[in-house]
């Protein structure tokens, strides 16, 4: 039996959920793939697969056996990769995390470029603004915003993002505009983000030349995620304070209104994280770079 083909073969099926899907992926035979799974069934003297008439699952054995040969598997093929000539075109998969409107405004719409760089990768991008655990979570790299503290991990930084403080026309109908930070607090709603798993809150931070003004003023809904905060704030329910990014499509084509433009907020960091005693692959290597690239091309991004 050949003991690689036999492992990469019942991985394809506990994947594809299916002997013959695996077969078509694998552009073999079904018996084939029905011989090599049984022959691993043999090998290993335990059952990693129920078959039905209607569907494949994996038993207890099954599922623990697949988990832990996964990784092998995709260090293995990692391994050959650099050892060959894909090492201009990595290929597999690559598990990212970043915060959702990141991914939804900023890097998604990028992606199309990446695929055609990089065509035989493919992306697994879990979209949240709740912290992941990179090795228990099995993600080969985060995008962080803010400052990265931990020594288990290796963070690079790709660039910055800008604040705007800014409020929907309807919201300021009625209302004098803000000329000073103190106005939010005294005459003004705030829409508030706190942080997933917590309930610290995003500090609002406003300078103008020496004078620095933290704004403390009352709220109508705090969110936990960067998209519901701009939904609240396209409502009408307050004022916002957002990474330009996220307001600035918005502003132009007025559905928001730019506030306290004289007064500026420290540009949050953003890096990608992955873990200092993990090799750096190849696929993970090729998305860092292009993140680089994107970012330094992006308007409402800052680069060095």
């Amino acid at each position: 039996m050949d003991y690689f083909t036999a492992v990469k073969t019942f991985a394809r099926v506990v994947e594809t959920g299916s002997f013959a899907k695996a077969a078509d992926s694998l552009e073999v035979p079904r018996n084939t793939v029905t011989k090599l799974v049984q022959s691993l069934e043999a090998h290993l003297r335990v059952k990693l697969l129920n078959r039905t008439t209607r569907r494949v699952s994996t038993t207890n054995d099954g599922a623990a056996y697949y988990e832990r040969m996964s990784r092998i598997l995709e260090e293995w093929q990692e391994v050959e990769s650099e050892l060959t000539s894909a090492q201009s075109r990595p290929r597999g998969r690559l598990r990212v995390d970043m915060g959702s409107t990141l991914a939804s405004l900023l890097v998604i719409p990028a992606l199309p470029a990446f695929q055609t760089r990089y065509p035989d990768l493919q992306l697994d991008i879990g979209a949240s603004d709740r912290p992941v655990d990179l090795v228990s979570d099995r993600v080969d790299c985060v995008v962080r915003a803010g400052r990265v503290s931990d020594p288990s991990l290796i963070a690079r930084h790709i660039g910055d993002l800008p604040f705007v403080t800014c409020a929907a026309p309807d919201y300021l109908k009625g209302r004098q505009l803000p000329e000073h930070p103190a106005d939010l607090e005294h005459s003004h709603t705030l829409i508030r983000y706190f942080y997933a798993g917590s309930s610290r809150q995003l500090p609002i931070i406003l300078n103008f030349g020496d004078e620095q003004v933290t704004v403390r003023g009352r709220y109508f809904v705090s969110v936990n995620d960067a998209n519901a905060l701009l939904a609240a704030g396209l409502a009408g329910l307050g004022v916002l304070h957002v990474p330009a990014f996220i307001a600035q499509p918005h502003i132009k084509a007025g559905n928001l209104v730019s506030l306290l433009n004289n007064w500026t907020a420290d540009p949050t960091p953003i890096s990608i994280v992955y873990s200092a005693n993990r090799h750096l692959s190849a696929r993970v290597r090729v998305f860092v770079d292009w993140m680089v690239e994107l970012f330094k091309s992006h308007p409402y991004a800052i680069t060095k």
